[in-house]
Formats: structure tokens, C-alpha cells, sequence
């Protein structure tokens, strides 16, 4: 019965934060109709940097250290990839963003073989086979390739995974506050000095990375403030339920994420999904699954 209340207990916080997260999504998405992606991403760490600042001086930390690049690594990979999923939820539905973002399970399966010499099972290997004809489904390039929001997505799952490849060999040297500060630092500074840039740089494409500061007003601030305490809120729970559970349930149950994302977007006027995104969204949920049980 214990063991029962357990399971209760984690699957109740994963799909709480699976819940929330899509919210933040959407006031993410809401207002990147008033500023730039560039400047949401500022707000969504800033909130962070706060917080775990509050908790250092607490609390400070112990750790040896020693791989400073490494750390570094972590940080602006889990930027850059914040940067491409905080794009496309501002430019694409909510759902087609949040399902490219849950690829970075794959992604970390495919790179902690590749990286770390970890061992990935047959089937790991045919759940990541798999998980690459899902994003083929959602992308559905055409005869010129992908699209530029495809490349974004699939660069939010890879960078993250990549990110989180990293924190495998960071946690043996840092305070666990000291990596996600690594990831919020970056993410705080990096907007800063691409905001100086950006009135210097005339290029259009590169929208997603560059961007003016704007300063929020009225309802916009409400978005910033419920996203910044909705992501923060999400990870508590998120790292609250890891904690009273297995990592491979609770990590089945975080892909009810999609599904909150789909449903809030269509709030938002987002359009349902087509059979074949349809079809490439399950894909990826049971590669990730998969990949999840096999570890």
C-alpha cells in the first residue's frame, strides 16, 4: 500500500507540472506578441537567477569543481536550445513546439552512448530509430527541406540533450544549484549582450537569436511574472515527483505535457494537429517511453 501511495504521490506532482508547463507556455506565447523571443527567454531566467540566488546565500554551496568549460558547456547549450523552443512557441502551436522539446530524451540516449560510453539496449536503439520518424512525421519537409521553425525544433531537443549529457558528468564536481546557475546565468547575461547587438546587426534571419529590448506594460507583465513563477513552480514539482518515484514512470507521465500543450493551444488558436502530426506525435511519446524504461 505504501509503494501504492508512492506511485500516487509522484504521478500526481509530474502531472500538476506537466500541467503548469503548458501554461507557461502559453503565457510565453502570449507575450512574444509584445516583445521578442529573445527578451522572454530574459524573463524566464531572470526569475530563476533570483531564486537560486536567494537559496546560495542560504545555503551556500560545497562542491570541488574543476570543469569550469564543461560547466560552461551546460550553460550555453541549455540556452541556446531555450532560445529555439521559446521561438517557436511564439511562432508555431503549442503543441508541435512542447513534442519537439520532449525529443531530447532521445537525443540524451543517443548522446550518453556516443559521449559517455553508456550502453543503449536493442531495443533503446530501435526506440531512438523510432523516435527519428516521429520528427520526420511532424516535420514533413518538402522538396526544399525543412523549414526554419523544423531546424529550431529539432535543435531545441538536441541542444537540450545535449545540455543534460553534460550535467551526467557535472554532478560528480558541482552543487546541483551551481549547474542550473550555470544554465539561468547564461541565459540572463547571453539576452543582455545580444540586446546591445542587436540594433547593429540588419539581419532578419537571425530574429531568433537577436532582438531589442522592450519594456513590458500593463497585461504583459502579468505574462512575464506567471511565467517566470509557472516554470519555476513546474521544475519544483517536476524534481518533487522524480523524487517520490521510478525516473522511468514519472518520466512517462511528463509526456502528458504534449497533450496539456495541445489542448491550452487550441485556447489560444492553435489548430488541431494533422494525421501525420498526429501520428508522429505518438511516435515520439513511446520512443521516449522506451528509451526511459531501458535506461
Amino acid at each position: 500500500m505504501k509503494q501504492i501511495k508512492e506511485l500516487d504521490k509522484g504521478v500526481k506532482y509530474m502531472l500538476i507540472a506537466s500541467f503548469t508547463f503548458a501554461i507557461m507556455g502559453a503565457f510565453a506565447k502570449l507575450a512574444s506578441e509584445s516583445m521578442s523571443s529573445l527578451e522572454v527567454v530574459f524573463f524566464r531566467n531572470l526569475f530563476g537567477v533570483i531564486l537560486i540566488g536567494f537559496a546560495v546565500l542560504k545555503h551556500p554551496m560545497k562542491h570541488k569543481g574543476g570543469k569550469p568549460w564543461l560547466l560552461f558547456f551546460r550553460g550555453f547549450m541549455g540556452f541556446s536550445a531555450l532560445l529555439a523552443f521559446f521561438y517557436n512557441i511564439a511562432h508555431i502551436p503549442l503543441g508541435d513546439a512542447m513534442t519537439f522539446s520532449k525529443t531530447s530524451p532521445i537525443f540524451t540516449a543517443l548522446f550518453a552512448w556516443m559521449f559517455l560510453q553508456e550502453k543503449v539496449s536493442l531495443k533503446g536503439l530501435g526506440a531512438i530509430g523510432i523516435g527519428f520518424v516521429g520528427i520526420i512525421l511532424i516535420t514533413q519537409p518538402s522538396g526544399a527541406g525543412f523549414s526554419k521553425y523544423d531546424i529550431l525544433g529539432i535543435f531545441s531537443g538536441v541542444g537540450a540533450a545535449l545540455a543534460y549529457t553534460s550535467i551526467r558528468e557535472l554532478r560528480k564536481y558541482y552543487d546541483t544549484r551551481a549547474i542550473v546557475l550555470s544554465f539561468m546565468g547564461i541565459g540572463t547575461i547571453g539576452p543582455v549582450i545580444l540586446f546591445f547587438i542587436a540594433p547593429h546587426v540588419a539581419m532578419p534571419e537571425l530574429d531568433f537569436i537577436l532582438g531589442e529590448f522592450v519594456m513590458p506594460q500593463g497585461i504583459v507583465w502579468f505574462y512575464v511574472v506567471g511565467m517566470g513563477v509557472l516554470a519555476t513552480f513546474s521544475q519544483i514539482l517536476m524534481t518533487k515527483a522524480y523524487g517520490e518515484t521510478k525516473a522511468a514512470i514519472v518520466g512517462t507521465v511528463s509526456y502528458t505535457n504534449i497533450i496539456f500543450a495541445i489542448l491550452v493551444g487550441l485556447f489560444l488558436g492553435d489548430s488541431l494537429p494533422d494525421l501525420l502530426t498526429v501520428f508522429g506525435i505518438i511516435l515520439i511519446i513511446f520512443a521516449g517511453v522506451v528509451v526511459a524504461r531501458a535506461q
